[in-house]
């Protein structure tokens, strides 16, 4: 099963024109958005880089959820300018697009199918034409069952798979939204606050799951457990104020006096 594993996740690159060779996959530079007169996102310059695991903390109101609204394309800023890969402007594609383009963002609540299976959840959300006349009526081939069952194993739901997706604990449904976006072949994903609601053991396998991604997919994750955050192991970006106030790794940032006066010393 490793050499499919592999051989899936190496067929999954976009192959939507987005060029995805170079080092840094992710670009906003000099974002800037209001809202009635507050600015939300200021000035705010980011890069990330491919197969890289970030993880992005601060403070309620830091500009969190307003920077994947911009990179997801639900929100548009004032001006600034924001890329996935070389080549595709994410401020001029809608939502749909840029979904297609390779970025997925899985929210806080799972948004599930919960009176579907988990295989499915994974066989709708799978990248295709999505109209109700194709997806009531087509048959999968073989490729397709195979990435479905390479998706299962890698978000540990392979016993699952027949089970309906409502009675999953709440971090199991986590990891089907995630195994949803990989089974639309997202190279770059945005996770909200995965380890909020889950068990110990729920966590310590988001962890080992979220690091396991990284190795062919770009990861942000936005999060507030500092323990989780410690765990990844990854470069920290800490936002306030709609700014990039920090980064480093976690020792780094922990032990900066700006951060621990705004976030870490609440």
């Amino acid at each position: 099963m490793k050499h499919k594993i592999n051989s899936f996740f190496d067929k999954s690159a976009p192959t939507r024109n987005v060029d995805v060779h170079k080092d840094v996959i992710l670009y906003l530079e000099d974002i800037t958005v209001s809202f009635d007169g507050f600015k939300a996102i200021n000035s705010l310059n980011l890069y990330v880089n491919k197969n890289e695991l970030r993880c992005i903390i601060g403070p309620n109101g830091a500009g969190k959820t307003t920077m994947m609204d911009i990179i997801t394309g639900k929100t548009k800023p004032d001006y600034g300018t924001a890329w996935f890969g070389q080549n595709f402007n994410l401020l001029t594609h809608t939502e749909d697009e840029i979904a297609r383009a390779g970025v997925g963002r899985k929210f806080q609540k799972p948004t599930v199918f919960e009176n579907l299976t988990v295989f499915h959840n994974l066989e709708l959300a799978m990248d295709g034409d999505k109209r109700v006349f194709k997806i009531l009526f087509a048959k999968m081939s073989l490729r397709e069952k195979e990435s479905i069952e390479v998706v299962l194993e890698t978000i540990n739901l392979s016993s699952q798979r027949g089970a309906y997706a409502g009675s999953l604990s709440h971090g199991q449904k986590q990891w089907l939204e995630i195994g949803m976006l990989l089974i639309q072949n997202a190279q770059l994903l945005l996770i909200d606050e995965p380890a909020a609601g889950m068990t110990h053991q729920e966590i310590d396998k988001t962890a080992d799951l979220l690091q396991t991604l990284r190795k062919k997919h770009t990861v942000v994750v936005v999060e507030h457990d500092m323990d989780f955050v410690r765990s990844l192991e990854s470069p920290v970006t800490v936002l306030h104020q709609g700014s990039v106030l920090a980064e480093g790794n976690m020792d780094e940032v922990q032990n900066n006096p700006k951060v621990v006066e705004v976030y870490l010393g609440e």
